[in-house]
């Protein structure tokens, strides 16, 4: 053998042998941090459910709120987190040396579970991915990870808490790989982030988590141009939507922060703010994470104010300092507003309201891949062009506007051309 072909056949040996390395590593990994995230997802997740029993069971319960904020504010000052960064440290922790501080996984989850006991709005996806981060984050420091592989175990423990929460492996692994940076897909977290998901999930549902999962196969029009052009109108409606959601979050908390600077007094006016909300509609639609409302838009039923209350409800709850999350409000108000605008435009309400959920959940966050395999995982493949239509406009017409200001949108949504800016 000449000496040429010995150093090929060499090279060849050592890149196989590295390319395993790495493979069996990240197999190592991702698995023990889908294992603890799917025990962590399954016990937050069936701790958030009886937290909503306990308060539809106990209507009266929500008069705590405004002490229950108390609590969440005094917790996190006497934590050094008073200034709490949210989700938003997760995400930069990917791209800095940032570190997710592991004192967030027990406060998120304590927080969130009296956020949704006592009646504020909220859902628990924002819980889901700082839990996830400080899980990973937890994992990395143990095996001892360079900066650049704890980057990934972040991305990890994100991909297995949501997997976990939502029963969606395949949405968590594009949703944990996309929402970093929009236009730049972290591709070498692609098998770490789903074998995480994977385990997670299957840990989850074993223990008797119910993915999220809905059939309307019976209301999907037939592909066409005037069902592709209802659905586009609607997806434009969505990001328009979207974006009133995204200036309201940003903007109440923004206010909130700087009309009352005690988070004590800010928290506590809050809660009372929900209280006369949910006194004035006379229901509790509006409070907890409203899952109820999500299945009856499903069914084609609807409140006309039910997105624009939603909206209001959580912009106090979370701008006041609650905790929680943002994803399943977002996907209550795409459900309640899929319902109503899709009734108008000729569309099924029930589909409208599927097609809403989705384009809604696209245009916050930023994620059009995570979105379509969203459609895919909750209502099955058979609309599956019409879904990835309204993805493509949602995100388009949304602008740069988004739910985590944290996240860089690097391409821009109408030319190639890189800007690099943040979420606004």
């Amino acid at each position: 053998m000449s000496e040429d072909l010995k150093n090929i056949v060499e090279n060849k040996s050592k890149s196989a042998f590295i390319y395993l390395k790495t493979f069996l590593k990240w197999l190592v990994i991702s698995s023990l941090t889908g294992a603890a995230g799917g025990l962590l997802g399954a016990l937050f997740s069936n701790t958030l459910k009886e937290a909503n029993a306990v308060r539809e069971s106990i209507p009266w319960i929500i008069f705590f709120l405004p002490l229950g904020g108390v609590l969440i504010a005094g917790l996190y000052k006497m934590c050094g987190l008073e200034n709490d960064p949210g989700t938003n440290i997760v995400i930069q922790s990917v791209r800095t040396k940032e570190n997710v501080p592991w004192i967030m996984a027990p406060l998120i989850f304590f927080s969130t579970a009296v956020t949704h006991l006592l009646g504020g709005s909220a859902g628990r996806e924002g819980a889901a991915l700082q839990l996830g981060g400080s899980l990973g984050s937890a994992v990395g420091s143990v095996m001892r990870l360079d900066e650049k592989d704890m980057h990934l175990a972040v991305m990890c423990g994100m991909s297995g808490l949501f997997s976990a929460l939502f029963g969606t492996p395949v949405t968590a692994c594009c949703f944990a790989i996309e929402v970093i940076s929009v236009g730049v897909a972290y591709y070498s977290a692609l098998v770490p982030c789903l074998m995480s998901a994977v385990v997670s999930y299957s840990i989850a549902i074993h223990l008797g988590v119910v993915p999220m999962s809905f059939n309307i196969s019976g209301f999907i029009p037939r592909l066409n141009f005037t069902s592709v052009a209802q659905v586009i109108a609607l997806a434009a409606g969505c990001a328009f939507i979207s974006i009133v959601f995204c200036v309201t979050m940003h903007k109440t908390a923004e206010k909130a922060k700087k009309l009352v600077k005690n988070p004590y007094i800010r928290t506590a006016l809050g809660g009372l703010v929900i209280i006369a909300l949910t006194l004035t509609v006379q229901c509790q639609d509006y409070n907890g994470a409203g899952s109820r409302i999500i299945a009856n838009a499903l069914n084609g039923q609807v409140r006309p104010e039910a997105f624009i209350m939603k909206i209001i409800f959580t912009a106090v709850t979370i701008g006041c300092g609650y905790k929680g999350g943002e994803i399943v409000p977002t996907l209550f108000i795409g459900a309640t507003f899929g319902c109503l605008a899709g009734g108008f435009i000729g569309l099924e309400p029930s589909f409208g309201a599927a097609v809403g959920m989705v384009c809604l959940f696209c245009s916050v966050v930023n994620c059009p891949i995570a979105s379509v395999m969203l459609s895919i995982e909750i209502f099955g493949a058979d609309g599956l062009v019409l879904f990835a239509a309204g993805c493509a406009v949602s995100y388009m017409l949304s602008g740069y506007y988004g739910l985590y200001s944290s996240q860089k949108i690097l391409y821009s949504k109408l030319k190639a051309e890189f800007i690099n800016i943040n979420a606004k």
